[in-house]
């Protein structure tokens, strides 16, 4: 990973949408994705430091709708109170990727030399397996998540992006 430079795939755009933290707001934004035929390739929601709101960040794929549409169809959901969009390239995203492979006793110091250079931590370890945990920009995670492929995935899950601006672009 190191020396290597990741160009943002800029098919994909990030959205923050603070919404008022009420029941059924989630359902209403996923069946308005689901009616219009916009693809979400990333969803996180959770409440903010402000009880009243929830903060939904949802990675969109340009290539199901414009951003502009988007946006506007966002914008018509009752409970939405503000949107903003992370321009590609100007914010700060991380995900997180639990992970159960397959690992014997002599795979193990191979895979933590992985795990050490994504720059992951081991959860647990049994017998004939290893839980592991890398929180990360998406492409180190997705990249991490390639490499483990050849040990064997036993389970996985992913939370999706979370993202800020980059601090000079927030004001």
């Amino acid at each position: 990973m190191a020396g290597k430079f990741h160009v943002p795939d800029y098919r994909y755009h990030t959205l923050v949408v603070k919404v008022e933290n009420k029941s059924g707001v989630l359902a209403r934004l996923a069946a308005l994705f689901s009616r219009r035929g916009f693809n979400i390739e990333s969803l996180a929601v959770a409440p903010t430091d402000d009880a009243r709101f929830s903060r939904i960040t949802v990675v969109v794929d340009l290539e199901s709708a414009p951003l502009e549409q988007i946006i506007k169809q966002l914008d018509k959901l009752v409970n939405v109170v503000e949107i903003r969009e992370l321009h590609p390239g100007h914010a700060v995203e991380r995900e997180l990727m639990i992970v159960t492979v397959e690992a014997g006793p002599d795979r193990r110091d191979e895979l933590v030399e992985h795990l050490d250079r994504a720059g992951g931590k081991v959860l647990s370890v049994g017998t004939d397996s290893m839980m592991l945990s890398l929180v990360g920009p998406p492409k180190r995670v997705d990249d991490f998540e390639e490499l483990l492929h050849p040990y064997g995935i036993i389970e996985l899950q992913r939370t999706g992006r979370v993202a800020l601006a980059n601090l000079d672009e927030a004001d």
